[in-house]
């Protein structure tokens, strides 16, 4: 049975963990698999484990806690997984051939509803409460879109269907007076949107960084607005998880990933600078895009209100039929 859900979810709209609602955007090339820093990681006394992340900025904090020697010190030699899509993300983790992964906490979220034993950890990283955001909304100003509210009718771009980018929009539009269920969402890649909107072919996009700095550069483009400030402030963009089975199992080093993941997002978030100085060879991005990256907050408690919140949400607009239970699913 969970090799059956397992097959679902890689096949089906859970697949969306890849930039589902990250705030910042994966650029070309992957991110470089990383082997544990040297401080002490090479000795027999760690705890080996591997840890799945998504090739898209964010995740570059985790990187940072293995080059600074932060898991070693944490008794954890870590191996890091990257992948273009989170697709594989959570049967890894829920089969066991992954023990920790980062990702969309909306994705977590509906793999428990379809019955996988998924434990959020930490928190991770979050979109701005106020000002500039870390993913927005824009349209070309000829069209006459100025807000929300002008998206009745109208073909917006997302990435991914069935999470973060249409369930932020989706609400935002409701909030300014709008029909949600009259705005048709497509699915397509974020390098591609700019183009598809001067051709015409959609009327407004949903962009992370960088694009969405690159598009509003262009003084066609306007911001119809961010989102996740509407809908939900300060929206989680990732979080880490585990297995329940492997929670139960390996309480100490759950409690040890916990510990130092503490440490590295409460680095992360003084120090963003380091973790920019790191992306060009982790994501292969320029060094000059990389220098001014908007970055999300990073934080390791779990911030279990927002996530009710996003819970209503998904129930409100159909993703799932009942609440889901942050709690329950949340590793004490």
């Amino acid at each position: 049975m969970k090799r059956h859900l397992a097959q679902l979810l890689a096949a089906g709209a859970i697949a969306a963990l890849a930039l589902t609602g990250c705030g910042s955007g994966s650029l070309s090339g992957p991110a470089t698999t990383a082997s544990p820093g040297s401080s002490g990681a090479a000795r027999g006394d760690l705890k080996k484990i591997s840890v799945g992340v998504l090739s898209i900025a964010p995740s570059v904090a985790v990187q940072y806690g293995i080059d600074e020697g932060i898991f070693a010190r944490h008794g954890l030699n870590v191996e890091l997984q990257t992948g273009q899509g989170g697709a594989a993300m959570l049967p890894a983790v829920s089969t066991g051939t992954m023990n920790f992964s980062v990702g969309n906490p909306l994705s977590v979220m509906l793999a428990v509803d379809k019955g996988l034993d998924m434990k959020i950890v930490t928190g991770f990283s979050n979109s701005k409460a106020e000002g500039a955001d870390i993913n927005g909304v824009v349209a070309a100003k000829a069209s006459g879109i100025s807000s929300f509210g002008n998206l009745e009718g109208k073909t917006v771009a997302v990435n991914t269907l069935k999470t973060q980018g249409d369930l932020t929009i989706m609400e935002s539009a409701a909030k300014a007076g709008a029909d949600p269920a009259k705005i048709k969402f497509v699915e397509m890649p974020f390098p591609d949107m700019q183009a598809q909107l001067d051709r015409g072919s959609v009327e407004a996009i949903w962009l992370p960084e960088p694009f969405l700095t690159k598009a509003l550069a262009d003084p066609k483009n306007v911001l119809v607005g961010s989102p996740n400030q509407v809908a939900l402030p300060g929206l989680p963009t990732m979080v880490s998880f585990t297995s329940g089975n492997f929670a139960s199992q390996n309480a100490e080093t759950v409690k040890s990933f916990k510990e130092a993941m503490a440490e590295i997002l409460e680095k992360a978030e003084k120090n963003p600078d380091a973790l920019r100085a790191l992306l060009p060879k982790f994501m292969n991005m320029d060094a000059a895009v990389a220098k001014n990256l908007k970055m999300e907050s990073f934080n390791a408690e779990v911030p279990t209100k927002v996530l009710a919140d996003l819970g209503s949400l998904m129930v409100k607009y159909k993703y799932v039929e009942k609440q889901p239970e942050v709690a329950a699913m949340t590793v004490k």
